[in-house]
């Protein structure tokens, strides 16, 4: 079992869960991040810092999001690791409450 990060941090990238994380499984795009199912450990420290509530067990996930699993899995393998806290994207807070953010993801790896 792994954590997966969802759809609420899409176009916010907070990485408060990043700087708690024990093993660097996390992963990063131009606005999204992803945790890699093979280093999570399940270890849950990220999931109470991410002030987008983005962070769910693979059991807990809601249904509405289950696609976030191949999508942690396939950009784990091809972002880039982040091991530091960063700032935030931009628009971080105008869209830290919205819904229906899927179609903004971006695929591209951060620095890429």
């Amino acid at each position: 079992m792994a954590h997966i990060v969802a759809e609420p941090c899409i176009k916010c990238k907070y990485t408060d869960c990043v700087a708690v994380c024990p093993v660097d499984c996390f992963h990063e795009g131009v606005n999204f991040l992803v945790i890699d199912p093979e280093t999570c450990i399940d270890c849950g420290l990220c999931v109470s810092e991410c002030p987008t509530d983005a962070i769910f067990t693979d059991e807990d996930l809601p249904d509405k999001w289950q696609e976030y699993v191949e999508i942690n899995a396939k950009y784990a393998a091809e972002w880039p690791m982040i091991d530091e806290q960063k700032e935030p994207v931009p628009e971080a807070d105008e869209y830290k409450d919205v819904d229906e953010k899927r179609e903004l993801l971006d695929p591209e790896p951060f620095g890429g």
